[in-house]
């Protein structure tokens, strides 16, 4: 089966499985009702598109008052009225992209910028191998912006759940155990689905949450890790 890159569909297959469903924020596919119920709903939402990567053209909208919002791409924030305002803007912005709208979290800090996890899963050739956690560091998001990226080296996770004063060795075996569901269920559907790079967030009040799953994740951050055996046994799955 073609592997599909489709956050929308990726989101649906993981939510089938119970255990998983509870650790996706709250997704729809963007529309002008989706749009209005989601912002009613949470404070804060996200818009990214279906078949979107490297964290391009995603834009965050926060709720300011009756009707106003304030909408963020990139460094870049706007206050608009009405979210057919919104849309509009949107419209002219994608180029015919289509777009989900997610619940956006509250994500744990590094000096007053949000990182998130990003978790290498991989196996071995053949549908029946198990999956590993083969790699992972931390991305942070730059001053200004709200997309968390990796502008210098990148992070080992146990120094970055150190430095925002959220957890220790025990909530990463947590998310690492989380990712490795998710990689199960999603290689389940695509038997030929041999790697994974999750991105995976710790809220502020300690919770795993999966944000999407990359099906050709960039690998040279991995490169930039003091310990270059990390990035070795990535190669290393890659071939096997």
């Amino acid at each position: 089966m073609l592997i599909k890159r489709d956050k929308w569909l990726q989101y649906r297959i993981l939510r089938s499985r119970s255990s998983l469903a509870r650790r996706l924020p709250k997704t729809q596919l963007l529309n002008k009702n989706t749009l209005a119920k989601m912002l009613g709903r949470y404070h804060s939402v996200v818009l990214k598109p279906r078949d979107g990567s490297y964290g391009r053209n995603i834009v965050f909208i926060k709720r300011k008052g009756a009707n106003t919002y304030r909408v963020q791409n990139e460094n870049n924030a706007v206050t608009m009225r009405g979210t057919d305002k919104v849309l509009k803007w949107l419209r002219k912005k994608s180029k015919g992209h289509r777009y989900i709208v997610q619940r956006r979290l509250q994500l744990a800090q590094i000096r007053h910028k949000p990182f998130d996890m990003r978790i290498m899963t991989q196996r071995k050739k053949g549908a029946s191998s198990a999956w590993n956690v083969t790699g992972s560091y931390a991305k942070v998001a730059a001053r200004g912006y709200l997309v968390t990226n990796v502008t210098g080296r990148p992070i080992p996770l146990l120094k970055a759940l150190k430095l925002a004063k959220i957890g220790n060795r025990s909530l990463l075996v947590k998310a690492e155990r989380v990712a490795l569901l998710a990689a199960k269920q999603l290689g389940e559907r695509y038997p030929k689905l041999r790697q994974v790079g999750f991105d995976i967030g710790i809220d502020r009040k300690r919770r795993v949450w999966i944000i999407e799953g990359n099906y050709r994740p960039d690998l040279r951050p991995f490169r930039r890790l003091k310990d270059s055996s990390i990035h070795r046994r990535i190669l290393w799955y890659k071939k096997h």
